[in-house]
Parts: structure tokens; sequence; C-alpha cells
């Protein structure tokens, strides 16, 4: 990156969605970015990474609560996406793909943080440095109620009401049933509620 902090990356809210669909002519431009990063374009990458880079870093972000880990995890999200890129299908779209990725690797990251700090729960609160939201319209007291929740739960919500995915696209998103994405959004749901009302 260039000495910018991750802050300055993430999408400002804009009314009711909290982060905007991808627009239908955004969609030829994306998939030309893509062919053109398939053919070893360094400009499209850098385009591509450029559009992406908000969402990814947010969706890490609002699994783990943690900044250094976020944008580490969406680095790390980015680059497997390209690594991988030849095998993408150009008649998907490629957000969906990219927050498979990082949502997926951000879980991961939580579980290990979690099973680090089992191990090891002294160690790992002294080094824990207190979180820096990327700039989220949400509240802090609905930030903190997220970090309550298990990984997967956390995932399933930032996905449906932070970027405004379907259940559906969840669970393609996901490669989980429909059915699992909806218990995990009514579970967490309900989670949020108690810890609020507390």
């Amino acid at each position: 990156m260039s000495g910018e902090s991750p802050a300055a990356f993430l999408p400002a809210a804009r009314g009711p969605a909290l982060v905007a669909r991808a627009a239908p002519g955004s969609r030829r431009r994306e998939r030309r970015l893509v062919r053109e990063v398939q053919r070893g374009s360094a400009a499209a990458l850098e385009e591509l990474f450029r559009d992406e880079w908000p969402r990814a870093y947010r969706a890490a972000y609002l699994v783990v609560h943690d900044a250094a880990a976020a944008e580490d995890i969406a680095q790390e999200a980015f680059l497997a996406a390209v690594r991988a890129i030849h095998r993408f299908d150009r008649r998907r779209p490629f957000g969906p793909w990219m927050h498979r990725i990082v949502v997926n690797r951000a879980i991961d990251a939580t579980r290990a943080r979690a099973l680090r700090r089992e191990v090891d729960a002294t160690a790992a609160a002294s080094a824990e440095a207190p979180p820096d939201p990327p700039g989220s319209p949400l509240s802090d007291e609905l930030v903190s109620a997220l970090a309550d929740l298990a990984p997967e739960h956390r995932a399933v919500v930032v996905l449906r009401y932070v970027f405004d995915y379907t259940p559906a696209e969840i669970a393609e998103a996901l490669d989980m049933p429909r059915g699992t994405v909806n218990s995990r959004l009514r579970r967490a749901l309900d989670r949020l509620g108690e810890v609020i009302e507390r």
C-alpha cells in the first residue's frame, strides 16, 4: 500500500444501503478488467485492486474486528484471488467470489486467534490493540455486539446487512446450503438482540 490509512480506502455511507452494489455498466467494466488481468495486465490488476480493496477490507474488518489483521487478510485474499484468476469464470461477478475468499480467510483468522487465546489468554490480551474502525456507519454498540458473535454468524450478518447480499448469494459465496445461511442469520440476529438489550 502507499502509506495511506486503511480507513482512506473505505466508502462513505450512501443512504440506506451501506455499500452500493455494482451498476450494470460497471459489471461490463469488471468483466473487461478480469479478462485483462487473466491476460497479464498489471494496469488492470491495479485498477481491479483499487475497486475491490474497500469492500474486501471492510468485510475482513467486520469479521475480525482488528484493523491490522483485516488489512492482512484483505491483501492475502486479493493475492489468492489473483493467483487463481485463470480459473475464474468471467460470466460471474468478481465481487462475490472475492468476498468468499476474504470471509473464509477472516473466519479462519478469527478461529486461529481464539485458539491462541485459549493457549495463552494473558499474552493475547496484552498483544491486542484496540480496533480501528474503518469509517464504519455502524454504531459502536452494533460493532461491539457483532464482536460477540461466532465468526460464522458474523460473516453472514456482514454479507447480508452490510454488503446487501441475498441469502442465496451468501450461500453460493460461502458454499453452504441456503437453509444454513438462514439459520445462521436468525441465530445471529437473536444474539445481537440479546446483546444490544443488555
